[in-house]
């Protein structure tokens, strides 16, 4: 499949190096779900081998197409990794029926576990802690958890983030208890400062586990307002709204350049740093995102540190 250029916003970042940029791309993953990955023919012709694909389960997706979905991606070479939404899992039997199909039909290896994007839970699980309590993901290579640096309203409905945060503590213990490789996927923003101080506080409350740091892809603006409003995403969607106001970018796609090149100048600075990967989230299209990561550098695989 050929890639394609686009209308580029041609304002200058003010940090960071190209080869800054290309260091903390390596290995990004992207978000898919079954309805968007049909229209790729082909993902080997725009993502990096063993590229880490998430497929996004919304409510009311067949498991056959999710399952689907991976068998595809698996089979061009991709390591898959599903979500489990917690609250549109009707019980353990149905858990463990989706394990079952992933595991058997596409070699499923890897899951991101969260709480879900719905208010009322379907059945007996609300929060990604029970689906791990279960047991039914001892085996799997790697585990996923959800993270959100502007924080998360459908949990911590006061606007504090002290039960999120004991969650992150538990999640710590177990991944301190078991042989589980584990990472903070985290909702996409649009400002690095503000995650800089979210990772920089969830380390000095212990919590460990590396964090991959959601990114929205290159999408048009009024896209892209539309998703962060329906996304819950904080105060960086200023950003957004700052642009918006200026006539002359009004029209232009937003694109992430800012931002990845704000916390890949902060990542050169501190190697220590808690982000260990991008993930993507291509609210523009896959194509059109797998495109500004190849110009941006970001042309390399998984790591062998997280594969």
């Amino acid at each position: 499949m050929a890639l394609f250029s686009f209308r580029r916003d041609t304002t200058p970042a003010p940090t960071g190096a190209p080869a800054e940029v290309e260091a903390f791309l390596k290995g990004y993953s992207m978000e898919v779900m079954p309805r968007t990955a049909e229209k790729v023919e082909d993902f080997r012709a725009i993502l990096p081998k063993g590229t880490r694909v998430y497929i996004a389960h919304i409510e009311g997706t067949p498991i056959e197409d999710m399952v689907a979905t991976a068998k595809r991606l698996n089979a061009d070479g991709f390591p898959v990794m599903p979500h489990f939404p917690a609250r549109i899992i009707k019980d353990r039997a149905t858990l463990a029926d989706w394990i079952a199909r992933y595991k058997g039909e596409a070699d499923v290896k890897q899951a991101l576990l969260l709480g879900g994007g719905v208010n009322t839970p379907a059945g007996e699980f609300d929060a990604s802690m029970q689906l791990i309590e279960t047991g039914l993901f001892d085996g799997f290579e790697r585990l996923h958890v959800a993270g959100h640096p502007e924080g998360n309203k459908d949990i911590d409905k006061d606007g504090g983030d002290r039960i999120v945060m004991q969650a992150l503590k538990w999640k710590q213990d177990f991944a301190n208890r078991t042989d589980a490789k584990m990472a903070i996927a985290t909702q996409f923003c649009f400002e690095a400062q503000p995650v800089i101080d979210w990772v920089n506080r969830i380390n000095a409350e212990g919590i460990q586990i590396p964090v991959h740091i959601g990114v929205a892809g290159p999408a048009k603006l009024q896209t892209m307002i539309k998703f962060a409003i329906a996304c819950g995403v904080g105060p960086s969607l200023r950003v957004l709204q700052k642009r918006a106001m200026d006539v002359t970018k009004l029209l232009l796609p937003y694109e992430p350049t800012e931002f990845v090149t704000d916390l890949a100048a902060h990542k050169a600075k501190n190697p220590g740093f808690g982000i260990e990967s991008v993930h993507f989230f291509p609210l523009g299209g896959i194509k059109t995102n797998a495109q500004w990561a190849i110009d941006n550098g970001g042309a390399s695989g998984v790591p062998a540190n997280q594969a």
